[in-house]
This record gives structure tokens, C-alpha cells and sequence, in this order.
């Protein structure tokens, strides 16, 4: 084994020096369209943006029409071809969906993901598809959800805002927002709180493993697969980092499974309807299914890995770009909060008796707010997608088995093309009619709930969190982001914050005096 090792690296070495060289020329080099150079093709270009791929990926885009083809390099054999075309978009995700499956490459990406929802085909993505869906669209579903977030408000987050205001101090709101979602999601996937937005922001090694896990990642798509499997073989670098998070990760769901699997064999006579628990009904409903693997507890692993980062990371994405947005544009923040206070029909805003009894449904100018943090920054921020056959794009690209579609979502917010030429302003009056309705847009077009028959199912549910969230805050406090904090986003699958969102709260009572 060692021998074998050091003969990769021998043979490897004069590569990587030359890959290094030209990464290093790549990087001083001003110029939009990247050079494809022998053996490497684009890629040198690529790894010296990493750091900033999302906007380094929109401006070629702008620059090129909104569709471009990046040469791979010569080991790869795989071209990405990256376009933000809503009609391109259609037809991968709707029109022609059966011929533009999760495939090898994804699945070998995100092999740690296993035979969840996210990562599969076919059968078993439709078994997953009818039977989520089917729990999440459930009346007690939607009771058991609306109970468990305001619970969380009030237990975690409000005690958190009301020592950080008192305190004066500076907080992360996006390290806010993550542990709230994940103590949701745990909640509701295991009728257990970990209590990870506690005062004082205990260590929790599983919450922090998922933003490893996401991190690690990225870099699978970046660079060419032989890279990537070379660091997995000596157990170094992203991949080292992504085995250690998988582990963490794998130690804490097997736990809360055992220990759900021992209270509903306890308690099997009482799961009646109205005591309706996610936890129980996706145990009863996947008891009989192993997935690939054969084994039911590895499927039902899977896919609750898959609900976790969904539920996780989404909406606490979400959240954390909405109030950066809000606090460069105050005027936005002033007109939720009087929408708020009209619905809530009283003078006085530190009366929040009555404040769970809001209709969530009547705060449209904040559900516009929302999609307009959602058009600029989508949590998913591209999805990738190859043919199985060869197809005709309607923007006129041969695509092939050998071409790897980018599906650049974050690229498509800020395309005049597709928006207009005000499409970099954040405004919610985009979203809403003459009316004072929701305006809906095709979901080709607006695409942070992904389209077609893989349209997200807990889009509902992501809407009646963060609104609950950003209401609770909204209402009570002005939050100002620190001055001289960068914000940009992070190297990872997921759009978050690379530096967090560090912000200061001052409560709105104190803001009139």
C-alpha cells in the first residue's frame, strides 16, 4: 500500500507543479473568459475563484449571454456547461425530466447522502417523493409544526435576543438561525430538542459537522474526481474533513433512532392520529423498505440525513441574507414592521400576548421580502445535471453523457435578462400585485424551490418558519448589521455566510424614547 502511494505521488508530482503554476497565473490574470490551457482545460481559473465561484461564475455568464461551456480537463473527459436560460431550465427539470436523472456523478458526490431523497432515482426517489410528501401536506403535520417553531421562539430564540439587547453585545444571527432550525428539525424528526440555541451556544459536535460535511462537498465539484478520491485514499484534506463529519453526524442520528425505535415498540398502542409524531410515521412507513443497501435502518439513516439539511440549512440560509438585505435597506424593514403591527391590531409593541394568533397568511409584504432574499440569495445555489441521452437544449446546446450541466440558480437572480434592469435592488414590490396579492412566478424562473416533479415539498414549511422567525424579530427589534463586517458567501454546496452575520439588537421601545 505505501509503495503504491508513493509511485501515485511520484507520477503525480510534475502535475501538480504545473497545475500550481498555472493557477497562480490564473489568479493575476484580469481577464472574464478563462483560459483553457493543455492537460488542465478551465479548471486552473476555476480553483484560483473558489473562494468567490458563485459571483466568479455569474459574471462570465453576464459577460457571455447567460450560457457558457467550461472545458474540463483532460482526466475529467467531463465539460460543465453552465447556464442560467429559464427555457433551458424548463426543459431539464420538467419537460424532459426523465432523461436528466441524479446519475453516477451526482451520486458519487454525494455519496454521503446514500439512498436519501436528494441522491436517488427512479423507484426509490418515488417512494420517497409520494411518502414525504404525503406527511408533510398532513393537518396534524402542520399543527405539530406551527406548535413545535413557536415553542422554539419562545424557549430559545426570544430569551437569546432579549440578553444580547440587554447586554449590548455583538451576535452571530446567521449561528442563531442554523441552531434554531437544526433544534426544530430535531424536534420534529425525533421529538427531541438538542437544545443548541441555548444562552451561552453550547458545542453541539453534530451541528457543526453538517456545515463540515457541505464545505467538504464543494470541492467535489471543483475539482476532478482523481483529486478528490486521491485526498479520500490518504484519509487528508476536504475528504478527511468530510469522513470526520460523517461520522459525528452518523453517531447522532443512530443514537435518536434507537433510542425512537425502543419508545414506539414501549408505547406502540398510543400512536393514535392525533398524537401524531413525524418521528413514528416515517419509522412506520419505512420499516419495510432497505433501499439499495437492503437494510432499513441505513435507508431510513439516509433519509433522515437528507431532512436534516433540508430543514437545517435552507431556512436558516434564508433568514440570515434576508436581514443583512433588510439592514441596507431600512425602508423595507419599517414597512414589514408596520404590516405586522397593523395585523396584530394593537398600539403597544411589547404586548405580544396575542402575537402566536397572527395569520401568517396576511403578512405579504414580508412573504415578498422573503422571495426577494430568495431570488438574490437561494439557499441551493446551482444543481447539476447530465443527460442519459443525448439532448437538444432550447438555447441550441448539444448536450451529451459527457457534459455536466450547471444549473446556475444564484446566477439567474441577478440576470437583466431575466429580471429586468433593476434586478441587483432588493424590492418585495416586485412580488406583489396591484392587488396587495402575491405575485407567483413560473418556477423555471424563480428557482430557489427547484422545479419540475423535484419541486422542494417543504416549501410550506420553510415559509411558515421563517415568517414566524422574522415576524418575532421584526417586531420587537432593530437588528444593525456590525460596522466593517464582510459578508459574502461561503465555499459550500449551500449559500450561507462565510463570516457569519454579525449584528447588534436594539429593542424598538427604546429606539422612540
Amino acid at each position: 500500500m505505501a509503495f503504491l502511494i508513493y509511485m501515485i505521488f511520484l507520477f503525480t508530482l510534475p502535475s501538480l507543479l504545473y497545475l500550481l503554476i498555472i493557477i497562480h497565473i490564473s489568479r493575476n490574470k484580469n481577464n472574464i473568459i478563462p483560459t483553457n490551457w493543455p492537460i488542465f482545460g478551465m479548471v486552473p481559473k476555476a480553483i484560483a475563484n473558489s473562494h468567490r465561484i458563485h459571483d466568479y461564475i455569474t459574471g462570465i455568464l453576464e459577460y457571455s449571454g447567460g450560457t457558457f461551456l467550461f472545458k474540463s480537463c483532460l482526466i475529467m473527459k467531463v465539460n460543465r456547461l453552465c447556464t442560467t436560460n429559464p427555457l433551458d431550465v424548463h426543459h431539464i427539470l420538467s419537460k424532459n425530466f426523465n432523461n436528466y436523472p441524479r446519475g453516477d456523478v451526482f451520486q458519487n458526490i454525494f455519496d454521503v447522502l446514500g439512498d436519501g431523497f436528494t441522491n436517488t432515482d427512479g423507484d426509490i426517489w418515488d417512494f420517497h417523493h409520494k411518502t414525504i410528501k404525503s406527511l408533510l401536506k398532513s393537518t396534524c403535520f402542520q399543527s405539530q409544526l406551527e406548535y413545535t417553531v413557536w415553542n422554539k421562539v419562545e424557549e430559545g430564540l426570544r430569551p437569546i435576543l432579549e440578553y444580547v439587547s440587554k447586554q449590548e453585545v455583538e451576535i452571530d444571527l446567521q449561528d442563531v438561525f442554523q441552531r434554531f432550525s437544526f433544534d426544530t428539525i430535531c424536534k420534529l424528526l425525533f421529538d427531541n430538542d438538542p437544545k443548541s440555541l441555548s444562552l451561552g451556544f453550547p458545542n453541539v459536535p453534530s451541528e457543526k459537522a453538517l456545515s463540515d460535511l457541505e464545505e467538504a462537498i464543494l470541492f467535489r465539484y471543483i475539482l476532478p474526481s482523481s483529486f478528490w478520491k486521491f485526498q479520500q485514499l490518504l484519509g487528508i484534506g476536504n475528504e478527511k474533513k468530510l469522513s470526520d463529519a460523517v461520522k459525528t453526524v452518523d453517531e447522532f442520528i443512530y443514537k435518536y433512532l434507537a433510542k425512537k425505535q425502543d419508545e414506539i415498540t414501549k408505547f406502540s398502542n398510543n400512536l393514535q392520529e392525533e398524537k401524531f409524531k413525524l418521528s413514528a410515521s416515517l419509522m412506520k412507513e419505512y420499516k419495510d423498505h432497505g433501499g439499495t443497501s437492503g437494510d432499513p435502518i441505513k435507508f431510513l439513516r439516509d433519509t433522515l440525513l437528507n431532512l436534516i439539511v433540508a430543514g437545517r440549512d435552507t431556512t436558516s440560509s434564508s433568514l440570515s441574507w434576508l436581514f443583512y438585505l433588510l439592514d441596507k435597506n431600512p425602508k423595507v424593514e419599517d414597512k414589514i414592521h408596520e404590516e405586522i403591527h397593523t395585523q396584530l391590531k394593537t398600539n403597544k409593541d411589547d404586548n405580544l400576548k396575542d402575537f402566536h394568533a397572527i395569520e401568517l397568511g396576511k403578512l405579504v409584504y414580508l412573504h415578498g421580502a422573503l422571495l426577494e432574499a430568495l431570488r438574490l440569495f437561494p439557499p441551493v445555489p446551482f444543481q447539476v445535471k447530465t443527460p442519459s441521452q443525448p439532448d437538444v437544449l432550447p438555447s441550441g446546446q448539444k448536450v451529451d453523457q459527457n457534459t455536466m450541466i450547471v444549473l446556475s440558480f444564484y446566477s439567474m437572480g441577478r440576470m437583466k435578462s431575466i429580471w429586468g434592469i433593476d434586478c441587483m435592488d432588493f424590492k418585495p414590490e416586485r412580488w406583489i400585485s396591484t392587488d396587495g396579492r402575491i405575485i407567483h412566478e413560473p418556477s423555471y424562473k424563480f428557482t430557489a424551490f427547484n422545479a419540475g416533479p423535484r419541486t422542494c415539498l417543504g416549501k410550506q414549511m420553510s415559509f411558515t418558519q421563517m415568517k414566524i422567525v422574522a415576524a418575532t424579530i421584526i417586531y420587537q427589534y432593530h437588528v444593525d448589521v456590525v460596522e466593517g463586517h464582510l459578508v459574502f458567501p461561503s465555499d459550500s454546496i449551500l449559500l450561507k455566510m462565510k463570516n457569519g452575520l454579525k449584528v447588534r439588537l436594539t429593542k424598538r421601545s427604546k429606539i422612540r424614547m
